[in-house]
């Protein structure tokens, strides 16, 4: 399953429209794991909760552990609460300015949302301290995972099927390049996880689940990737451009793939 904006029908888990108190929760995002994203009211009071049914696999417990760490040192939601029952967790938090990097309007001008993606992600890595982080994005527990989950190429983006059998790619991964520059990482660098303001300019970062020390180009091969999905080709280089680095083949290459596999 694909991330995307919902469009058809979606039934209010009965967790959310309690905590919407009267407001009418409007679905603004379905995940991979097929957790859904709120938004409850509008303006600057707005809240979103994320919801994860159960057996998703989805930790937001461990994001809103991050989210507390990361906001004394950068622009990230502010956790109002976190619960769950038998049917799922979710996580409530408030709204932040600006509007996502993939919402309609910004669409339709690619060169100003990467320009926000590159230099926003570039801030998060020079605000966020390695030294003080607890948690990590660790190469060995992706390739573990990568290993464990086997996933059949059929089912790996057609970028990556050249690569032939689950074999060869774990073999790849086993290899890794040299940590160019160790940084926190955001975990899910893709397009839709910057916002953006009226200006043009970053205004924050949400969906920090993963976030965790690894090599920059553990984000900067996801963001740059993103933007082929979300804006056609041809924006990977002004996104790297923005960030401030060369294209660095090799390790886009490979935590590409890391990425799909896990």
């Amino acid at each position: 399953m694909a991330a995307y904006v919902p469009e058809e029908d979606v039934a209010v888990p009965s967790a959310i429209a309690e905590l919407a108190r009267g407001v009418t929760p409007a679905p603004v995002w379905r995940n991979e794991l097929g957790g859904l994203t709120f938004r409850l009211g509008d303006g600057p009071r707005r809240r979103f909760v994320k919801w994860a049914p159960a057996g998703s696999g989805a930790d937001l417990d461990a994001e809103a552990e991050r989210l507390r760490w990361a906001r004394a040192f950068t622009t990230v939601p502010e956790v109002l609460a976190l619960g769950g029952d038998g049917t799922g967790r979710w996580l409530l938090t408030a709204g932040l300015p600006g509007r996502s990097a993939v919402d309609p309007e910004l669409t339709k001008t690619p060169a100003v949302a990467v320009r926000a993606i590159g230099e926003g992600l570039r801030a998060f890595h020079e605000a966020l301290p390695v030294a003080d982080c607890p948690y990590t994005w660790s190469l060995r527990d992706r390739i573990d995972r990568a290993v464990a989950l086997r996933r059949d190429p059929a089912d790996w983006h057609p970028d990556l099927r050249h690569h032939g059998t689950v074999e060869r790619a774990l073999a790849i991964l086993a290899d890794p390049p040299p940590v160019d520059v160790e940084v926190v990482c955001h975990g899910d660098s893709c397009a839709p996880n910057t916002l953006v303001g009226d200006d043009g300019r970053p205004t924050g970062h949400v969906d920090l689940g993963t976030l965790g020390v690894a090599d920059r180009w553990a984000d900067l091969a996801v963001a740059s990737w993103s933007t082929v999905w979300n804006y056609g080709p041809g924006w990977e280089r002004p996104l790297l451009e923005a960030y401030g680095v060369e294209p660095d083949e090799e390790r886009l290459a490979y935590y590409r793939l890391l990425w799909d596999l896990t």
